[in-house]
């Protein structure tokens, strides 16, 4: 599950507002607003609207990175439209 600050560490690094993942997710910006509007936790929301979000963001070039190995966080590649 990917948490509100892995996804505000996503739009920071890919330089985007949230009108920018709202069109890349198909997401309105009103609902990515009120969703970040929490201080912590996980994406809150309906499963459908979390699944676009994150798939925006891994179709930019973020990796989630799970609690699984002690440590949680977000990496930026280039996106897949991108590598050779």
């Amino acid at each position: 599950m990917v948490s509100i600050r892995q996804l505000k560490a996503a739009r920071s690094l890919l330089g985007w507002s949230q009108g920018d993942l709202a069109i890349a997710s198909g997401i309105s910006e009103p609902t990515i607003a009120r969703l970040e509007a929490a201080e912590d936790g996980l994406i809150g929301g309906r499963p459908s609207t979390r699944d676009a979000i994150i798939d925006g963001m891994l179709k930019a070039g973020v990796s989630f990175i799970d609690e699984g190995g002690g440590s949680v966080g977000v990496l930026l590649r280039r996106p897949l439209s991108q590598r050779k």
